[in-house]
């Protein structure tokens, strides 16, 4: 399919899909408590950019959040690319790393907010915490399965040919495995997005996360909904930007 079709799909079924909602909101076909409109979202909108919620403006629960994510991330992807990368090329630290990552991975990380919080207190650092190991865990475990997916045999084929550790990591290993990299990063990305709400109820006052678990305490659905709208848009933009940015560093990747 081309692209240009692809992406008029896509369009086509968001607009008729935000139609729906608008539809079965104003007609009442669901609760508006349940279900706000389209309309009253945008208004809702309107007022938290001029007014904030309770005492924050909207950009600002935005720039927030998008920080503690993002520092999160970049840490997370500098730390978690190089360990997972020597992890799939030596069967030794693998084996005595593997049993930890796999046990921590798997856990639910709002599980790991009494700890967080007991470790590092109520402040960014909890957070930033809870953000970085659902990214990290996930950057870690990816890139090793990229470099096995490689095969341990080229490796020792290139080493057998008298090739340096840096000779193979450049000329075999990360070639091999950019575009893994790239998906992995993705993916870990979106895990360690979805772990905001979990980092921002440690005493937070501010974050999209924050903002969406106390206005339910409220039953302001209508904010609910803008932040879970908020935060599936980011999201979305920050994968699309990947993409973009994989399309450039690795052109060769899917045309084998």
């Amino acid at each position: 399919m081309k692209v240009q079709k692809r992406v008029t799909i896509s369009i086509v079924s968001v607009v008729i899909f935000f139609v729906l909602w608008q539809v079965a909101a104003t007609q009442q076909w669901v609760d508006p408590l349940l279900l706000p409109s389209l309309t009253d979202i945008g208004l809702t909108t309107q007022e938290l950019f001029e007014e904030g919620y309770r005492d924050v403006p909207l950009w600002q629960n935005i720039a927030v959040s998008l920080a503690r994510a993002l520092s999160a991330f970049t840490v997370a992807i500098l730390l978690g690319i190089p360990l997972g990368l020597m992890m799939g090329m030596s069967e030794g630290l693998s084996a005595v790393l593997d049993p930890f990552i796999q046990f921590l991975r798997p856990l639910p990380k709002i599980a790991l907010i009494p700890l967080a919080v007991v470790w590092l207190g109520i402040g960014e650092a909890s957070k930033f915490f809870l953000i970085f190991i659902s990214t990290f865990l996930s950057v870690v475990v990816g890139a090793s399965a990229a470099v096995e997916r490689i095969g341990r045999s080229r490796i020792r084929v290139a080493q057998t040919l008298g090739a340096s550790p840096r000779q193979i990591f450049l000329r075999v290993v990360l070639p091999d495995t950019l575009p893994e990299l790239f998906t992995t990063v993705r993916l870990s990305i979106g895990i360690g997005w979805t772990s905001l709400i979990a980092a921002e109820m440690v005493a937070a006052s501010s974050g999209l996360g924050w903002m969406v678990i106390n206005a339910s305490a409220y039953l302001r659905t209508d904010i609910v909904m803008l932040g879970i709208l908020l935060l599936g848009g980011i999201g979305y933009l920050l994968d699309l930007l990947l993409l973009g940015l994989q399309r450039v560093i690795v052109p060769w990747a899917g045309k084998e």
